[in-house]
């Protein structure tokens, strides 16, 4: 059986309804002894961590969009994503200090710097940024729509050949009869893939949390900070180029005025959701650490694996929690609990409890992203630390705040809780507040003052100067388009000049 012919098979098998049943019954049986394994304390370590995830995507000459070299994947740390353009890029965990931020920025260097050498030597480039505009020669349209059927089964060409990915894809498909509606502001397509989910790419810091019964005051405080920590970070005002009409000058600044700064959010959510309360949505509030374990396991299934399929017969036990596992792969809420991971050191084991956040676009330089990290991090320690009262403010308007980032960027509306508790819209008090919480909590992690203020100062920046990388985006397209460039054109010239400054600090642009 040739390698097409095997994950077809595969992706036949999971869409079976007898596979549903044996993997819904395995994921309860698993749920329930993780629960029980974390009420236990056996997920407890003895400090706080930190890990990052990164995305990025790969171009070709003028800035098309390209394959990923298959050495690139070859890099340790580096892995595919949905897309053959897409590239995955992790650091391994370490202590939340002052060695252990640095230790991250280090490795993600170093890392990034290899995949980049790599696609040099195919006359590639990869770009850290968290939405590609500058579409293939053969364009977007054809791009994401290139499909073929094989046995009943959609296998789109530029889909990595994984039998999860085309096994999500077909599910997808099925529920929503055959094709995948985008609607943004100034486009409006269909797509025969979910594949356009992989326009987008983000960051995704972890914090592992040492004490279990102390998750919940962690994970509910993050919930409260995706709003403001989002609105400094917002980086995708533009789809692809040629997704756009041809407006005249007017209509042109009319739709950059009104353009989302956060463009990923909803294609995302759009790709992926079949109903309006979907599988990607805003978290909610836990009561307890095994709560994200419960969540995970009622959660909706969809493209369902057994472990057997994956590993040899005589070691079919080695993973006791594979179908619970593989279904966290698939609960895509913004902000999510993670439990397992890698070893850090003699004292903290690959037993953890962490909190994956993944609100945040990726950003134009591997310091712009540990950056980031650090205040997230920092900001959720510091909350809890200062018993602040954060938490109180209602989970529904913390959920509005965030969507208004998501179109409004900076300038959006949020609402926030001072430490007296008292409701506040007032940037200059929200802020405030966020920077102060966040040195707190890394003083409290014995990150030292001046490592504080070096990972922190370019996020106060962004603040004082009412800038972000979505903000240099929409003013680049502008001046284009006020200089006689039609959209598509402003948007392409725009992407070719954040390319050439991509890898330097925001804050040097």
């Amino acid at each position: 059986m040739d390698e097409t012919s095997e994950l077809v098979e595969l992706v036949r098998r999971s869409l079976a309804e007898a596979t549903r049943r044996e993997f819904d019954e395995r994921v309860e049986t698993q749920a329930a002894l993780l629960r029980e394994r974390i009420e236990s304390g056996a997920f407890d370590n003895r400090d706080f961590a930190v890990g990052l995830e990164l995305e990025a995507y790969v171009v070709g000459p003028e800035g098309r969009l390209a394959h990923a070299p298959k050495r690139v994947l070859e890099i340790d740390g580096c892995a595919g994503e949905l897309g053959r353009h897409n590239v995955e890029v992790n650091t391994p965990p370490n202590v939340l200090d002052g060695a252990g931020l640095d230790a991250q920025l280090r490795a993600l260097e170093d890392r990034v710097d290899a995949a980049r050498e790599a696609t040099r030597a195919d006359e590639r480039a990869l770009v850290l940024d968290a939405m590609w505009t500058i579409p293939p020669e053969e364009g977007t349209e054809a791009y994401l729509s290139a499909v073929e059927e094989r046995d009943g089964v959609s296998l789109a060409a530029n889909m990595r050949r994984s039998a999860r990915y085309c096994a999500l894809d077909n599910a997808i498909l099925a529920e929503r009869g055959g094709t995948v509606d985008v609607d943004l502001p100034g486009v409006n397509a269909s797509f025969p893939s979910i594949l356009v989910e992989s326009l987008t790419s983000s960051i995704q810091p972890h914090l592992q949390i040492p004490r279990a019964k102390r998750f919940p005051a962690y994970y509910n405080a993050a919930i409260r900070t995706m709003g403001p920590l989002l609105a400094l970070a917002t980086n995708s005002p533009f789809a692809p180029a040629d997704c756009y009409s041809n407006p005249d000058r007017d209509e042109a600044r009319e739709l950059i005025d009104r353009t989302h700064h956060e463009l990923r959010i909803p294609v995302f959510e759009r790709s992926i959701n079949v109903v309006d309360d979907g599988k990607v949505r805003f978290p909610g509030d836990i009561e307890s650490a095994a709560d994200v374990v419960d969540r995970i396991a009622a959660d909706r299934t969809q493209a369902p694996f057994l472990r057997e399929w994956t590993v040899e017969a005589d070691d079919a036990d080695a993973d006791r929690f594979a179908e619970l596992e593989h279904k966290r792969g698939t609960y895509w809420r913004w902000l999510r609990g993670v439990v397992g991971g890698q070893p850090i050191d003699a004292a903290n084991d690959e037993r953890s409890l962490r909190i994956e956040y993944r609100p945040l676009p990726t950003q134009p330089s591997v310091e712009d992203a540990v950056c980031l990290q650090a205040l997230t991090v920092g900001l959720i320690r510091g909350i809890v630390a200062a018993d602040h009262p954060l938490t109180d403010l209602e989970w529904e308007a913390t959920k509005t705040g965030f969507y208004d980032v998501v179109r409004e960027g900076i300038d959006a509306e949020l609402v926030w809780l001072t430490a007296d508790g008292k409701r506040t819209g007032d940037p200059e008090r929200i802020y405030g507040e966020i920077f102060d919480l966040a040195r707190s909590g890394l003083h409290e992690s014995g990150v030292p003052e001046e490592s504080v203020e070096r990972y922190l100062g370019p996020m106060v920046w962004r603040f004082e100067e009412r800038t972000t990388p979505s903000r240099w985006k929409k003013a680049r397209v502008r001046e284009r388009v006020d200089d006689g460039a039609s959209l598509p054109e402003a948007i392409r010239g725009m992407q070719r000049e954040y390319i050439d400054r991509a890898g330097r600090p925001f804050t040097e642009w």
